[in-house]
């Protein structure tokens, strides 16, 4: 079951945790930090369900659900560390299809994801496909397989988890530390430096020039981005 999922959360690091979890079930993940942004997402991308915090600056979570639920019907799975009964009787009643409190464990959410996508049969007509593709590469979570323009490329598992999260959110820009961010646990002994040497060699596997990159581009200041779109 592969979906494209919105993820409305304003505090960064639950956010790269879902958005991490998303694309390793095969998922493809936007994610934006408060209310107002995720109602333009969804607008937008039209995503296959929404996985929405409560405590969002500028519009909150339930100020988003009733918005989309008079505007749209797709799928919204709230998060957050508010748990009174009036809360999720409120949540449940602006029409939020499930209602997680934190703290919450990873693998719980995505079986719940999986539980309202499969309710909802937004993704019936999909072909359950795991693999990630943008700017011409194909990553494939399962077989741990990258190809570029149909060719094979060996990557090191620390590239495999860079080009991935890059993959699943092109024109998206990283900075080191979220890339570096992705390796952790592959090299406990790696820095924010160390990404650049992953993006060197990535550059050496996947452009025609590694000096004049198409693809994987620097954003000075900031970090880098896979360009070219979803193939």
């Amino acid at each position: 079951m592969c979906a494209h999922v919105l993820v409305a959360e304003d505090d960064d690091m639950q956010a790269e945790l879902i958005r991490r979890s998303l694309l390793a079930e095969g998922h493809t993940a936007t994610v934006v930090h408060d209310g107002r942004a995720a109602l333009d997402a969804v607008r937008e991308h039209r995503p296959d369900l929404v996985v929405l915090d409560l405590m969002l600056p500028v519009i909150d979570g339930f100020g988003v659900c009733r918005v989309l639920r008079r505007d749209d019907d797709v799928p919204v799975l709230m998060l957050t560390a508010r748990s009174t009964e009036d809360d999720v009787l409120l949540g449940l009643e602006l029409g939020a299809d499930d209602y997680m409190t934190k703290p919450y464990s990873p693998r719980e959410l995505m079986a719940r994801i999986r539980t309202v996508l499969r309710r909802s049969g937004r993704t019936e007509d999909r072909r359950e496909d795991p693999v990630v593709r943008a700017a011409g590469i194909a990553v494939d979570p399962v077989r741990h397989e990258v190809r570029c323009e149909g060719r094979p490329v060996e990557c090191t598992p620390a590239e495999f988890e860079i080009l991935r999260a890059m993959a699943g959110e092109p024109e998206r820009v990283f900075t080191r530390r979220q890339l570096l961010h992705c390796t952790r646990g592959l090299d406990r002994a790696s820095t924010e430096r160390a990404v650049d040497v992953h993006i060197m060699n990535l550059r050496k596997k996947l452009e025609a020039d590694p000096r004049r990159p198409a693809r994987l581009l620097t954003v000075y200041g900031v970090g880098y981005k896979l360009s070219g779109g979803r193939a």
